[in-house]
């Protein structure tokens, strides 16, 4: 490959293909022979998820060494292009890639199934996660977001729109574990839409879908949560998740 090339240009969205394409070409100007790979991830790759001018670019950088003094490069770089839509680089070595597969596999499949390569070695493509450590960490995304879900509602009090937002953050940070549930219990890539996979999680697991899809549609615009009062939804939503912890602990 010469110095500059990039790969794969051709398969971004026209939307972001010239800031990608530019960003990129200073990564590579600024880590040279440090530079492993760049990999763009995350919803710019999924045409329903993505909103033109609102949701986030994510780039990967793989480096061979990342001292402060590297990241230090890229302040100037990160800033102009968080103007654009592109936030920070998840910059990430190659042997921290190769020791913290069992640490993150929810993380590292996450990427893994839904990258595109833009310049060096394809790194990610033969990454290989044990199912025993995606399993133990789905139960401790599950039991520890039960801990930290009835700590907040402790700090919000009485406030209800504290509440609601309390149900939308935590929901969004549980689909990838949600999505890799079905992969648990089905042995293959699970589906992107988050919809399909509320659906499907819900009838392996024979938990109450509809809580987890009234989330997803108020904070989508489509339904209104408080037309459950705040406080006796956010306990439905509690049950459903302690029932899934208990049901992969006995995986």
């Amino acid at each position: 490959m010469k110095g500059g090339d990039l790969l794969n240009t051709e398969k971004l969205p026209v939307e972001v293909r010239k800031r990608v394409i530019a960003y990129c070409h200073q990564l590579i100007s600024l880590y040279q022979d440090n530079l492993k790979s760049i990999f763009l991830y995350g919803s710019v790759l999924q045409s329903e998820d993505f909103i033109p001018k609102k949701s986030n670019i994510n780039l990967g950088v793989i480096l061979y060494d990342l001292q402060l003094s590297e990241l230090r490069k890229a302040l100037k770089l990160v800033a102009k292009g968080r103007r654009k839509g592109i936030v920070a680089p998840l910059f990430l070595t190659v042997e921290h890639m190769r020791t913290s597969q069992d640490s993150f596999p929810i993380e590292f499949l996450q990427m893994k199934e839904n990258y595109l390569l833009l310049y060096g070695e394809d790194f990610l493509k033969n990454l290989e996660i044990n199912r025993e450590n995606l399993r133990l960490q789905c139960e401790q995304q599950l039991k520890g977001k039960l801990i930290k879900i009835r700590q907040a509602y402790l700090e919000l009090g009485l406030r209800k729109k504290g509440i609601e937002k309390l149900l939308h953050n935590s929901f969004s940070s549980l689909l990838p574990t949600f999505r890799n549930l079905i992969r648990l219990k089905e042995n293959k890539i699970p589906p992107v839409s988050k919809e399909e996979i509320i659906r499907e999680m819900s009838s392996l697991y024979e938990v109450d879908g509809e809580t987890f899809l009234l989330i997803l549609r108020d904070k989508q615009g489509d339904e209104k949560i408080c037309r459950i009062d705040a406080h006796l939804f956010l306990e439905r939503y509690l049950k459903e998740i302690e029932k899934l912890s208990i049901a992969v602990d006995r995986l």
